[in-house]
C-alpha cells in the first residue's frame, strides 16, 4: 500500500510538472523567437566584475568589442582584487577608449563580493549616461548580435532582459550536472511565466542581464540586493515588484 501511494504521489508530481508548470520543458524543444527590429539603438554600458579571470576575460572582452551594434557602447571592467593579471589581459583585448578599468575598494559589511564589484561598475558607468546596463561575467563569450538582440527586446517593453549562456561541459561531472542544473532552473522559473504578466515568477541568468538604467535606479540600485545569495533572480524579483516586465 505504501509503495502504491508513493508511486501515485510521484506520478502526480510529474503530471503537474509536465502539464501545469508553464510548459518549462518545451523551452528545450522550441527555437527561440527572433528579436524584434531595433528601431532606436540606445546607449549601453557593460559592467563586468572580475577576480582572477586572466584566462577567460580576454575572450569575453573581445566578444563585446566585436558587437554588431550601432548605438553608443562602453565597457567597465571591475578588477576585484585579482593577482593574476586580469586587468592587463582585459586591456590587451580592448581597443583604446572602449573600456574603463576600475578597482573595487575593500568589501563593506552586508555586501556580497560580486555585488559590491558590480555596484562600483554601475557607479563608473553613470559617467556615460547609459540607457541600458549589460551586467555580465568575465567568462561569457557573446555572439556578435547579442547587444542588438538584447536591446531590441528591452525596447519592446521590458525592464530586464536576460539570456542564458550555453554552458560548456568538458568533464564527466559537468556533463552529468550542468544539464540537470538548467532543467531545474527552468522548472523553478518557467520562462513562459517569467516573461508573462499573469504570474509572479521572476528569474534571470546572471551571466547576461540587460537592465534599464531608470529601472535599476527605481529599485534602489544594486544596493537593494547587496546581500542576495542568488543575485540574478533577486534582481529580477525586484524589477518585477517595481512594476516592470522581465
Amino acid at each position: 500500500m505504501i509503495a502504491e501511494l508513493a508511486g501515485a504521489a510521484a506520478l502526480a508530481v510529474w503530471v503537474y510538472l509536465l502539464a501545469a508548470r508553464g510548459g518549462f520543458w518545451l523551452e528545450f524543444l522550441r527555437t527561440p523567437p527572433a528579436a524584434p527590429p531595433l528601431v532606436r539603438a540606445p546607449s549601453i554600458v557593460a559592467v563586468i566584475p572580475a577576480r582572477n579571470e586572466a584566462l577567460t576575460v580576454g575572450f569575453a572582452i573581445g566578444s563585446l568589442c566585436c558587437q554588431d551594434y550601432a548605438g553608443p557602447f562602453h565597457i567597465v571592467l571591475v578588477d576585484d582584487g585579482s593577482d593574476d593579471g586580469t586587468a592587463e589581459a582585459a586591456r590587451a583585448a580592448a581597443p583604446a577608449g572602449l573600456m574603463t578599468v576600475v578597482h573595487a575598494p575593500p568589501l563593506p559589511a552586508g555586501w556580497s563580493g560580486k555585488l559590491w564589484a558590480v555596484a562600483q561598475g554601475v557607479r563608473c558607468a553613470a559617467a556615460h549616461s547609459p540607457d541600458l546596463l549589460l551586467l555580465t561575467d568575465a567568462d561569457i563569450v557573446h555572439p556578435p548580435d547579442a547587444l542588438s538582440g538584447l536591446a531590441a527586446r528591452a525596447e519592446s517593453g521590458y525592464g530586464l532582459v536576460s539570456y542564458m549562456a550555453t554552458l560548456e561541459c568538458r568533464t564527466l561531472a559537468e556533463h552529468a550536472l550542468v544539464p540537470a542544473f538548467v532543467f531545474f532552473f527552468f522548472m523553478l522559473y518557467p520562462p513562459a511565466w517569467v516573461r508573462g504578466s499573469s504570474h509572479g515568477a521572476a528569474g534571470a541568468a546572471g551571466g547576461c542581464m540587460l537592465i534599464r538604467q531608470s529601472v535599476l535606479e527605481g529599485i534602489g540600485g544594486i544596493q537593494a540586493i547587496r546581500g542576495a545569495l542568488i543575485d540574478d533572480c533577486a534582481l529580477a524579483q525586484a524589477v518585477r515588484r517595481q512594476g516592470s516586465r522581465v
